[in-house]
């Protein structure tokens, strides 16, 4: 059976997604990979994450990565918008992660990080990095609310005819709500990274 694995937010960690990516079992030809956002700032490795998610892309086109508030971030960053904003919510350790100020930024991370949706949808399901504002069609959600949203969503017993799938607000263990999950469970701050298994909602974590 085909699955969707959906990956929190990882920040840079890169010893845990590759520990967590061997222990899925995953299938490029059936199974498909949804990476919540979040992939740079605050861990060691950001350069390594997206190198390996570039990587992963190659080798399947099962394979969806959702823009996170910081990979939006990075991108002011390198376009000279919110310096201080990106380098006081970890900026620093991404660009240390490509070797300092003089390091550098490779073509491909940059097209990657351009390539990013907001969000990804199946019949049951949309996911989302940080949330969706209530009674507003997905089609017509604010960008920044989907990158940016916590209160306004997490506490909302809104149905938004699917289940929504999210990351952004840690968490210890799993967000379950009848109408959201939340995946995000801190494993830059010392927590798990987490993967939800799809159909048969089971949680995977290192």
């Amino acid at each position: 059976m085909s699955r969707i694995l959906a990956i929190g937010d990882i920040h840079g960690m890169l010893d845990k997604l590759q520990m967590l990516m061997a222990g899925l079992s995953w299938d490029p030809d059936e199974d498909t990979l949804v990476f919540i956002g979040d992939y740079v700032d605050r861990g060691p490795d950001s350069a390594g994450v997206i190198d390996h998610l570039i990587g992963l892309r190659q080798w399947s086109d099962k394979i969806v990565c959702l823009r996170g508030n910081h990979e939006q971030l990075l991108m002011d960053f390198l376009e000279g918008r919110n310096v201080q904003t990106f380098l006081y919510n970890g900026g620093q350790e991404t660009i240390d992660s490509y070797g300092g100020p003089e390091g550098g930024i490779p073509e491909s991370h940059y097209d990657f990080l351009q390539s990013l949706p907001n969000y990804w949808e199946t019949p049951e399901y949309i996911f989302v990095h940080a949330g969706l504002r209530d009674a507003i069609p997905l089609a017509e959600q604010d960008p920044r609310d989907m990158l940016w949203i916590r209160e306004e969503f997490i506490y909302s017993p809104y149905d938004h005819g699917r289940t929504v799938v999210f990351g952004h607000t840690p968490s210890r263990k799993p967000v379950v709500q009848p109408n959201k999950i939340g995946i995000d469970t801190g494993a830059v701050y010392g927590g798990s990274l987490t993967c939800l298994e799809i159909p048969r909602m089971i949680f995977h974590s290192v």
